[in-house]
């Protein structure tokens, strides 16, 4: 059976968020730290080859996506242009580059709803500094350096300090 393409580009897009959705929790969400962080050290210190890429894909979002893809594509039956094996070829990867976008717009809302908040955070010490009498510069000055402080100490706990 044949479907239209149109048919197919919105089962391109639909299909590819369940994707991005599991590679996403997989890879970045608290719920699997332990899990992921386990793999990650093991992607590091196994002796084969092999084994250290088979416990990295669980660190890495696009790697697993290709996985959880091939997973999709054998639970929906989907095929992008040509109804046999060429269209899973064709629609496996442009799943992976669909998920692989949406995983991308996640992550730049993330960061930009964390930068907003902290902003907002910044705004309201200084409002509370200058409200009990301190001066706006000195508030200022203050929270540069306690945000260049944070800044040196994720620096150093991200190299193993």
């Amino acid at each position: 059976m044949t479907t239209n393409l149109a048919t197919q580009i919105v089962w391109l897009f639909m299909l590819a968020i369940p994707i991005a959705c599991v590679a996403w929790t997989v890879t970045h969400e608290e719920v699997f730290r332990e899990p992921r962080e386990y793999c990650a050290n093991r992607s590091k210190t196994c002796r084969r080859l092999i084994e250290r890429k088979f416990f990295y894909l669980f660190t890495c979002e696009y790697c697993f996506s290709h996985y959880v893809t091939v997973l999709f594509l054998w639970l929906s039956g989907y095929k992008l242009l040509f109804p046999d094996w060429r269209g899973y070829l064709i629609g496996g990867f442009a799943l992976v580059w669909v998920a692989n976008q949406y995983m991308s717009i996640y992550n730049r809302l993330r960061l930009d709803i964390k930068s907003e908040r902290v902003e907002i955070e910044t705004k309201e010490v200084v409002r509370d500094q200058v409200k009990n009498g301190g001066s706006q510069e000195q508030a200022e000055k203050e929270i540069n350096r306690d945000g260049q402080d944070r800044q040196d100490k994720s620096k150093a706990s991200a190299k193993g300090i």
